[in-house]
């Protein structure tokens, strides 16, 4: 078997209605969606994103352009041919387009020998588990007030969640204290709750605010500073109880590692587009494992199952729907967690004519 060819589709997929955070205004997102075909009518399907579709095109010249890196090879090559792209973007960096444009060829790879070998990849890998714990993360967004809150938590508990995630950074600290508070009390102390303050707060800022939000037992507080704020993140966990969890924007295995010797948070949450691809989040999550770290995977639900369902460490999937409409196939929650997929590769299939509304 070889590649034979390439092709992507650019799209753009819309929200209902506007989402906001500490630090974004979202409306949509744009994908790059990539197949790659070989001689043996085998494709591997992959994706990645881009809040609001900004500069979509880009990311989709960065896949094309490692083109030449991929025609005529065997797909089962898959570490060959990570490394020989590494090399290639030594120049031009290893963090950000080139290490996402890397990301989805990897993974699109994986998918072709899955398929190939008839087998699902958390099987290929070496199963640890049939199902994984996720938590609902397509709502409760810093724009909402306190009685939409506890609407849409009432929804994720009736769609099956029994966890579930809720941005904070609000202008006045003690706003975001009353958040939680109301959201505990609506939703009882058996339903787990974490807090995403997206890089939104000063170390001290995110101390104080911590401190407030302890006696309301979260499961964690994610990227209370800056993604590069390494010793921000370090002083932050010294000084409260509960965990914190970050490394969403951390690139490859060399990110995650310097997170863990700044001892910056107690969970690390690789992201499949940044962190390399399916190769490289098995490194990442194997790494963790060796400092006794868990990991819980980063949006991306449908194609990070695989790692879920090989990885010891892995404690929980981040549920988001945003995607959903990509796929032929759907995933369902039962008791707060989702079936690891047992179909070929990476178990989801693009479905064309619903992309087809999406294209740009």
């Amino acid at each position: 078997m070889i590649i034979s060819g390439l092709t992507t589709r650019v799209i753009e997929l819309p929200f209902e209605k506007p989402i906001k955070t500490a630090i974004h205004d979202m409306r949509s997102v744009g994908c790059v969606l990539l197949t790659i075909e070989t001689d043996e009518g085998i494709t591997g399907e992959s994706y990645l994103f881009a809040l609001n579709a900004v500069r979509i095109k880009a990311f989709d010249e960065m896949i094309k352009g490692f083109t030449p890196h991929l025609i005529g090879k065997d797909p089962h090559f898959i570490e060959a041919i990570w490394q020989d792209i590494w090399r290639e973007i030594n120049p031009t960096g290893h963090k950000g387009v080139t290490v996402s444009a890397l990301s989805t060829i990897d993974t699109a790879l994986w998918d072709i020998v899955g398929k190939a070998a008839n087998l699902p990849l958390h099987r290929l890998f070496g199963a640890c588990r049939s199902k994984i714990k996720t938590y609902a993360s397509g709502g409760l967004w810093l724009a909402q007030n306190i009685d939409e809150l506890i609407e849409e938590a009432h929804i994720f508990l009736q769609q099956g969640h029994r966890s579930m995630k809720l941005r904070l950074g609000s202008k006045d600290y003690k706003d975001d204290v009353e958040r939680v508070k109301q959201l505990r009390g609506a939703i009882g102390s058996d339903v787990e709750l974490m807090a995403d303050l997206n890089q939104a707060l000063t170390p001290k800022q995110a101390i104080k605010l911590g401190k407030e939000l302890q006696e309301f037992d979260l499961l964690w507080l994610e990227e209370p500073v800056p993604a590069y704020d390494l010793v921000g993140h370090s002083e932050v966990r010294q000084a409260l109880d509960m965990p914190i969890a970050s490394g969403e924007t951390e690139y490859t295995r060399y990110g995650m590692r310097a997170m863990i010797e700044a001892k910056a948070c107690d969970i690390l949450m690789p992201d499949l587009q940044r962190i390399g691809g399916l190769s490289e989040m098995r490194k990442v999550a194997h790494l963790a494992e060796a400092y006794n770290l868990p990991i819980s995977t980063h949006i991306f639900t449908e194609q990070s199952l695989c790692i879920a369902g090989s990885v010891e460490n892995c404690i929980s999937i981040e549920h988001m729907p945003w995607y959903a409409p990509l796929f032929n196939e759907k995933i369902s929650v039962v008791d707060g967690y989702i079936d690891i997929p047992e179909r070929p590769g990476i178990g989801f299939t693009f479905d064309d004519n619903a992309i087809k509304k999406f294209l740009i």
